[in-house]
């Protein structure tokens, strides 16, 4: 696609208003390299900006979703020279935070977010899928928080999303503390995925049926929608009552409430104008 041109990544608009991510390194198991880190951030950035946009899917190419970080690649921007280790840590601090920029895009898009799991979820991947606004999965999906066998800390988002994305501190703890492995049922016992499909044709597809869905809303209050929630999981609920309120004091005036309402009496499909 025109403007969408990158290294790491495939972007396509499978369906009308909806975009598809697609990680595309499959001979290295889309394991995340310097480019991806870099790439995602101009991806999202874009569509963000991109008004006939509205939804998003994002999947991996190949047999798996990812294998998470690429080490190989990867170890150099890691490493700092020179012996004094407070001037290592801030040398190493804004690469650290430009990491985390690579999938915090993800969820200051204002466009809704939809992962679509096959197979391996490693490391990194759940960091990503964490940030994303639904998660589906394929039956054989599987899932594991890896950075404590490689000897550091998730910082990129998983620690921090995990918890609050399954609502279970307790289980979030063990699964970061362990590396233990987890499956596509267990995923959706806990509330990470919400729903799981036969292979990754079929969850490619009921995603993109799903994102296709939600297009057919006015991007007004799907987009509304998504930004308080997002600003409610970090506020309490009479910040996020008093921030909905402020937001749709001026987006109540939308042309689209209007629409929507004679479509409805008119039982018709609505047409809302691109942002």
């Amino acid at each position: 696609m025109s403007g969408y041109q990158f290294e790491s990544l495939a972007v396509t608009r499978p369906r009308e208003h909806v975009m598809q991510v697609e990680m595309n390194r499959p001979e290295k198991r889309n394991a995340m390299n310097r480019a991806f880190w870099r790439e995602m951030v101009e991806c999202f950035q874009a569509i963000a900006a991109e008004p006939d946009v509205r939804a998003v899917v994002v999947s991996g190419a190949g047999k798996i979703f990812t294998a998470g970080l690429d080490l190989g690649d990867m170890m150099g921007s890691l490493l700092m020279e020179g012996a004094d280790t407070a001037r290592k840590a801030i040398k190493l601090t804004p690469t650290i935070r430009q990491f985390q920029e690579t999938f915090s895009v993800i969820e200051k898009c204002p466009k809704p977010v939809i992962a679509a799991v096959h197979s391996a979820c490693v490391g990194g991947g759940v960091d990503l899928i964490t940030a994303c606004d639904i998660r589906l999965c394929t039956q054989d999906a599987w899932f594991q928080i890896k950075e404590v066998d490689i000897g550091l800390a998730a910082d990129v988002g998983t620690l921090q999303r995990l918890p609050k994305v399954i609502g279970n501190d307790s289980l979030a703890r063990e699964l970061a503390f362990t590396s233990r492995r987890f499956e596509a049922e267990e995923a959706k016992q806990m509330g990470l995925v919400s729903r799981i499909y036969p292979d990754r044709e079929a969850v490619l597809e009921a995603a993109l049926d799903l994102a296709t869905t939600i297009a057919s809303k006015s991007p007004i209050a799907v987009q509304g929608t998504k930004i308080s929630m997002v600003y409610s999981r970090d506020h309490s609920v009479q910040e996020g009552l008093e921030h909905v309120a402020l937001w749709n004091s001026t987006m109540l005036q939308s042309e689209d409430v209007v629409e929507a309402v004679q479509a409805g009496m008119q039982k018709r499909k609505p047409e809302f104008s691109k942002l």
